[in-house]
């Protein structure tokens, strides 16, 4: 739960705040007017509150594990299970966001294009890698 709520502020504050390559909702309302980019920066909004209450589920979650005897605590596997929620949550965007829904587009000014690819193949990866390094317990 973490990895997917700070996953997704990365993406929100970086991709949609930071650098403005895309908005939640740019592929159907365009940043052209006025009016778009508050429909927009609404849609963000309700998407950044919906990454807070899960990140807020996380702390709660990991708080609740530090009470249990039979949890195993590492490094490794905090930081590989926040790696594949990560990946998760970016698979999961791309896959809805990006393709099926055609919300916006990594990079909105090209349209659909190979960084809506790279973005999937990338994340899968992270969801991967996170998974084995979170499951390598005891093995480093």
């Amino acid at each position: 739960m973490l990895g997917i709520g700070l996953g997704g502020f990365v993406d929100g504050i970086l991709l949609h705040q930071v650098f403005q390559i895309h908005a939640m909702l740019s592929a159907k309302l365009p940043l052209t007017s006025m009016a778009n980019m508050q429909v927009n920066m609404t849609a963000d909004g309700l998407f950044h509150a919906a990454l807070w209450l899960t990140t807020l589920t996380g702390v709660m979650l990991l708080f609740n594990a530090a009470k249990r005897r039979d949890v195993r605590w590492s490094r490794r596997t905090l930081y590989g299970a926040m790696l594949a929620g990560w990946g998760l949550f970016n698979v999961v965007e791309g896959i809805v966001n990006h393709h099926l829904l055609g919300l916006h587009h990594v990079v909105e000014r090209l349209g659909p294009s190979v960084w809506d690819w790279v973005f999937l193949a990338v994340s899968a990866a992270m969801m991967i890698g996170g998974w084995a390094t979170a499951r390598a317990i005891g093995k480093a």
